[in-house]
């Protein structure tokens, strides 16, 4: 089916991705049958896919297609000291009110009107604002007692930080040079909410780049500032709805150098992915001080000890899940060439990330011969990408594709048994194409 006129709508509520989601298997409520916990999110069949191949889309170009920078993967649960040297233990805080009306809980700096509660609309109703710490604790043993607590971590890059004379010893780099990994982390988050932006429960995607004190860190940073620069616009995040925000000397912490927040504008506003920062020697002073130990890197040629100063990446995978579904939702009004008016919702996800890439349907179900060359064609496809077999009604077919961002769909009809040819439709143009079966793969490859 050609397209004579197609207008786009600019964006998507809160509201439609969320039912889009939870409709077409992205994202569910955790624990819904029990009435679900805030702030956390399970991902479903289509999800789950989607947040892994952005992932490996971050690693692959972060740490597989570099020589400077190591793998690493530290435990969820440390020492308490590690959260003491950080600062996380005295530190890592919300100011929190109480109404004495209505009882519920705020953010003091998240209150529009100081003197009024937005849920009940009392005024100077409010306790004064007490310090709530956002690690979750637990405890390791037999026994639960002071001796005993330890901490969900609220973040992955301590693991680095206190293993950093193994890793470079181990690995046999010399700064400058990166540590990357993967990891859950956990914040007893006051405020959960939109969706899976705010969670308690979440994952990131930390670079930990450490270069010597040679005056060229300001550079690196930059090269960092670029890389994840380039990153988005590869994977196709609109530019009008991204910015890279630098952050001015009253803004960062007194430590840091640098400072630059990714951000994405969201349906309810500018929200942070990711940031950028130049953080000096803070993090490995702070280990070294409070656990005695050496962690400076060692210059076999010169035989001095030196502190390398870290650029650190730390973007939040949910998040980033998220901005590719918002950023990929379109709602699209077509008219076609007999002038019939159709609407459709199209994620326009890049093919890289793309849950799935290739779907093929029989045209008739009922039909043996369609069905099993049907089959037999996925199973054939399915080796190198990401496929999926359907059959129903073609219209409905093509639209649930559209619906989770599948780039290709592939028909195999009746003519398919007299001229080994299939139609392929595209996902964004709905233009179709006749190909024969065995130049398929390479059609396929060429726009994938």
């Amino acid at each position: 089916m050609s397209v004579e006129d197609t207008t786009r709508a600019s964006g998507a509520t809160l509201d439609e991705i969320t039912a889009l989601a939870k409709r077409r298997g992205f994202i569910f409520q955790s624990s819904e049958i029990y009435g679900g916990l805030a702030g956390l999110y399970d991902y479903g069949p289509l999800g789950a896919l989607l947040k892994r191949n952005i992932k490996e889309a971050w690693w692959r170009d972060m740490v597989t297609a570099r020589d400077d920078v190591v793998a690493f993967d530290s435990a969820v649960l440390m020492h308490p000291a590690v959260w003491k040297a950080s600062g996380h233990v005295d530190a890592f805080v919300d100011r929190l009110v109480d109404c004495r009306v209505c009882k519920h809980r705020f953010r003091a700096d998240h209150l529009e009107k100081p003197d009024v509660c937005p849920d009940c609309g009392s005024k100077n109703s409010f306790t004064e604002p007490r310090n709530f710490n956002l690690m979750l604790q637990t405890s390791l043993g037999p026994m639960e007692d002071s001796a005993s607590r330890a901490y969900l971590r609220p973040e992955t890059a301590q693991g680095i930080f206190v293993n950093f004379k193994n890793i470079y010893q181990t690995a046999r780099k010399r700064p400058p040079f990166g540590v990357a990994q993967f990891g859950k982390a956990f914040r007893n988050e006051i405020t959960p909410g939109n969706l899976t932006y705010r969670l308690r429960e979440f994952e990131q995607a930390e670079l930990e780049f450490f270069v010597p004190d040679d005056g060229a860190d300001l550079k690196w940073f930059d090269h960092w500032v670029q890389a994840r620069r380039k990153w988005y616009a590869d994977y196709g995040v609109k530019p009008d709805r991204l910015r890279f925000y630098e952050l001015s000397a009253e803004e960062r912490p007194h430590y840091a150098k640098a400072g630059v927040d990714v951000e994405y504008l969201f349906p309810w506003g500018w929200g942070e992915l990711e940031s950028i920062a130049h953080r000096g020697t803070y993090d490995l002073d702070a280990h070294m001080r409070l656990s005695g130990k050496d962690l400076r890197f060692f210059d076999e040629g010169s035989k001095t000890h030196y502190t390398p100063l870290l650029i650190e990446s730390s973007a939040g995978m949910d998040r980033t899940t998220l901005t590719m579904l918002v950023d990929a939702y379109e709602q699209e009004k077509s008219v076609d060439p007999n002038g019939k008016q159709t609407e459709r919702v199209v994620l326009r996800f890049h093919p890289k990330i793309a849950p799935l890439q290739v779907a093929v349907f029989s045209l008739a179900r009922n039909k043996p011969q369609l069905v099993a060359r049907a089959r037999s064609i996925e199973a054939a496809l399915h080796e190198e990408l990401r496929t999926q077999y359907d059959e129903g009604n073609i219209g409905q077919l093509y639209r649930r594709q559209d619906e989770i961002g599948t780039p290709f769909c592939v028909t195999v009809d009746y003519e398919t048994l007299e001229d080994q040819s299939v139609t392929v439709r595209h996902r964004d143009s709905m233009r179709q194409d006749r190909v024969a079966l065995d130049s398929l793969k390479e059609f396929l490859d060429e726009r994938l």
